[in-house]
C-alpha cells in the first residue's frame, strides 16, 4: 500500500514535469514564431531550395530576407528560393510593390549577405521566368525518377 502510494505521487509528479516543459516549449516556439514573423514583414516566407544548397549558405534565411526587404521596404516577399545563379549560391526574392506591376527580383549572397542583382521583372517577364523555372523542374524530376530507376536496375 505504501509503495503504491509513492509510485502514485511519483507518476503525478513526472506527468506534472512533461506538461510543464510541453507547456514551456510550446510558449518558446510560439515566442520565436512571432519573431520570426515580424522579421519577415508579418508573414511567413518560405524559402524553397534543395538541402544540399542550404547546408552551403553561410547567411540565414532570416538574414537574407531583411536584407531584400531593405532594398524593397513597401514591398512584401512573394516567393523565395535558394539557388545557384551565375556560379554563385544566393537567395532569390521575387518582392511586389503595392501600386506597382511585375516584381523587383532582389538576389542576396548567400555566403556574404550582401545584394548582388536587383532589377525589375514586368509581369510577363516574370511569367516566363516561371515557365522555365517549371519546365526545368519537370527535367529534374524526371532525371531523378531515371536514376533512382536505373539504381533498381544495377542492384545485385
Amino acid at each position: 500500500m505504501h509503495s503504491t502510494r509513492h509510485l502514485l505521487v511519483a507518476f503525478v509528479v513526472a506527468a506534472g514535469s512533461v506538461a510543464f516543459a510541453t507547456t514551456s516549449g510550446a510558449q518558446q516556439t510560439a515566442k520565436h514564431a512571432t519573431t520570426h514573423a515580424t522579421t519577415k514583414s508579418s508573414t511567413t516566407v518560405r524559402v524553397k531550395g534543395d538541402a544540399k544548397l542550404k547546408a552551403e549558405a553561410k547567411v540565414s534565411e532570416d538574414d537574407a530576407i531583411a536584407t531584400a526587404m531593405k532594398e524593397v521596404p513597401d514591398g512584401k516577399i512573394e516567393s523565395a528560393e535558394l539557388e545557384r545563379e551565375g556560379g554563385k549560391l544566393v537567395y532569390s526574392f521575387d518582392v511586389k510593390q503595392p501600386h506597382k506591376s511585375g516584381v523587383e527580383e532582389v538576389n542576396v549572397d548567400a555566403t556574404t549577405g550582401t545584394v548582388v542583382k536587383k532589377e525589375h521583372e514586368s509581369a510577363k517577364a516574370e511569367k516566363a521566368e516561371m515557365r522555365k523555372e517549371k519546365a526545368e523542374m519537370k527535367k529534374e524530376a524526371a532525371e531523378m525518377k531515371n536514376e533512382a530507376k536505373d539504381k533498381k536496375m544495377t542492384k545485385p
